[in-house]
């Protein structure tokens, strides 16, 4: 299929994704436009109204290309078209051209370091054989022992048990994920060409950026030598040397070859068309080394998503931060929940401390300096639901390990008394994965104008943060207050205009009026007279002009 005509950018600020706030849309589980019970492209285009009232600048979007879905979709086939399951590219057109038409942005993934076994270029590859041009592509190896039994290293897979899968000719291929996504070879030239293209493909196509996965995982040790550190051996699994050390399938020198090529395709483009890695490194330092003006425009940083509900921990993970983000001169990027984490409203207690813990840290996260990514459904106050039937769950992980991604992609609750609560049209009873009970309280439809719920909560706090000099992005950064054990206090500047947000991570109630007018609260404000408190488990942002 041909491209269509290259869609004009919706502004011309450059630097857009500098403040952005993002939205990543899980596209099976966002919205069903046609009542099979999984969303689609339809779906998402007849929600944009919502994410524009919402208060967001982009969308991200998870794979939408054709996939025999063994990981979600992260199993790629076909990467310039969409798979039958969300739609065609015709729909995808007409849903960034609505999206740009409301000031929404649009950012997809971008799946480098495998393809799904099911890619044309693999299926060649098992038929040609050993030694052919067809296996260069990907990374196939013979086997160790005397009949080549054995795998060629001890790599292990991230999704658990080995990284190698035999063929029927007796050579062995590469797999970090499932054994339905052989890992490319990106050494090899044809490879690097074809994904130069298809960036350009859905550049021209409008898209506003990429989010590259696994983008420290294309390159592997010359030799593929054994990382030493086996689960045979010690109990624990390769991945959990993560950002403790480097393995020799990740964060190897040579990928940043590849980021220096896609940069220049970038910024031939108008609008400001930018790409963030997913990225883990043994250090601070080597992540950095993914941002710069001749790279990336952005890095994930998990730190923020992996602290724990206590002052020091959220102190130390933003001034980490923030000094990273000064010496690469990049923005910084948070996140509190994504696609493959439970739900932060479970991880700080679930029940009614996690929903309050979780509003409060999204203030605290939205008055940061930088990039704020949201996960669909944490604007509503979503738990992970915890007790999905095994033999529903879908994540290919949940097989090797008995780990599972699937509570936290649930279909998000729109409207309604029933399950799925308007998740497809009217009279749609289906929904990939089964709905709680508890989710119509938490709908769209039940909190919308409803005041202190999570939902008003974002689109105020969004509002705000797009209004307010003192959180623009050529606003002071972040100056820290002298607080309470156990209270974080900050405030940021722009002219004469001071906000400040106040989280109290104590244990107790805590006065807040020296530092301004309340402008948001995660919770009422207590108190009497000229003390205003502010509760337990709860944020604050407060204003003095």
């Amino acid at each position: 299929m041909t491209a269509s005509t290259t869609a004009p950018p919706i502004t011309t600020d450059d630097d857009w994704w500098r403040s952005a706030v993002v939205y990543q849309v899980y596209v099976r589980s966002f919205a069903d436009s046609d009542g099979d019970g999984i969303g689609d492209l339809q779906g998402i285009r007849q929600r944009l109204p919502y994410l524009r009232d919402l208060g967001v600048d982009a969308l991200w979007l998870t794979p939408f290309y054709t996939s025999p879905m063994i990981d979600g979709g992260y199993d790629v086939a076909d990467y310039r078209d969409v798979d039958p399951m969300f739609g065609t590219l015709a729909d995808f057109d007409e849903m960034i051209t609505d999206a740009h038409a409301l000031g929404l942005r649009i950012i997809v993934d971008l799946v480098p370091n495998h393809t799904s076994s099911a890619h044309r270029w693999f299926t060649a590859a098992l038929a040609a054989g050993p030694g052919s041009p067809e296996r260069a592509r990907y990374l196939f190896a013979e086997g160790r022992g005397a009949h080549g039994e054995l795998p060629p290293n001890d790599w292990e897979s991230i999704f658990g048990g080995p990284a190698w899968t035999r063929v029927a000719d007796g050579e062995w291929y590469l797999h970090l994920f499932d054994p339905a996504q052989p890992d490319l070879n990106w050494r090899h030239r044809e490879v690097r060409t074809e994904f130069e293209d298809v960036l350009r493909f859905w550049l021209d196509r409008g898209v506003d950026g990429f989010r590259v996965d696994v983008a420290h995982g294309m390159i592997k040790a010359e030799g593929l030598p054994d990382v030493g550190f086996s689960t045979m051996t010690t109990g624990q699994r390769q991945v959990e040397l993560l950002g403790k050390g480097r393995l020799p399938y990740f964060d190897q020198d040579e990928v940043h070859e590849i980021y220096r090529a896609w940069r220049p395709i970038l910024d031939s483009y108008p609008g400001g068309r930018m790409a963030v890695a997913e990225a883990w490194a043994e250090t601070p330092q080597r992540l950095a080394r993914y941002i710069g003006p001749d790279e990336l425009h952005q890095a994930f940083s998990f730190d923020f998503l992996d602290a724990t509900w206590s002052a020091d921990s959220f102190r130390k993970v933003i001034d980490t931060a923030l000094a990273e983000s000064t010496v690469v001169g990049a923005p910084t990027t948070w996140v509190l929940s994504n696609h493959d984490k439970q739900r932060h409203v479970t991880r700080y207690g679930d029940g009614d401390q996690g929903l309050r813990r979780a509003r409060a840290a999204s203030l605290l996260m939205l008055a940061l300096p930088g990039c704020a990514y949201l996960y669909q459904g944490e604007e509503l106050g979503l738990p992970e639901v915890l007790d999905l039937p095994d033999e529903l769950r879908q994540d290919p992980a949940f097989l090797r390990t008995g780990e599972s991604r699937d509570g936290c992609r649930v279909p998000i609750p729109w409207s309604g008394e029933l399950a799925p609560y308007g998740f497809g049209p009217a009279g749609s009873e289906l929904s990939w994965l089964p709905t709680p009970a508890t989710w119509q309280a938490l709908s769209v439809g039940a909190q919308t104008d409803v005041p202190g719920s999570t939902l008003e909560l974002y689109r105020a706090a969004l509002r705000i943060r797009h209004e307010h000099p003192a959180l623009a992005v050529d606003a002071d950064g972040v100056t820290w207050l002298e607080s309470e054990p156990g209270v974080l206090a900050f405030s940021r500047t722009a002219g004469t205009t001071v906000l400040t947000c106040v989280v109290n991570l104590s244990g107790a109630p805590v006065a807040i009026d020296g530092y301004g007018e309340p402008v948001v609260a995660s919770a009422a404000l207590t108190g009497s007279g000229s003390t205003r408190l502010l509760p337990i488990d709860a944020s604050a942002w407060l204003e003095r002009r």
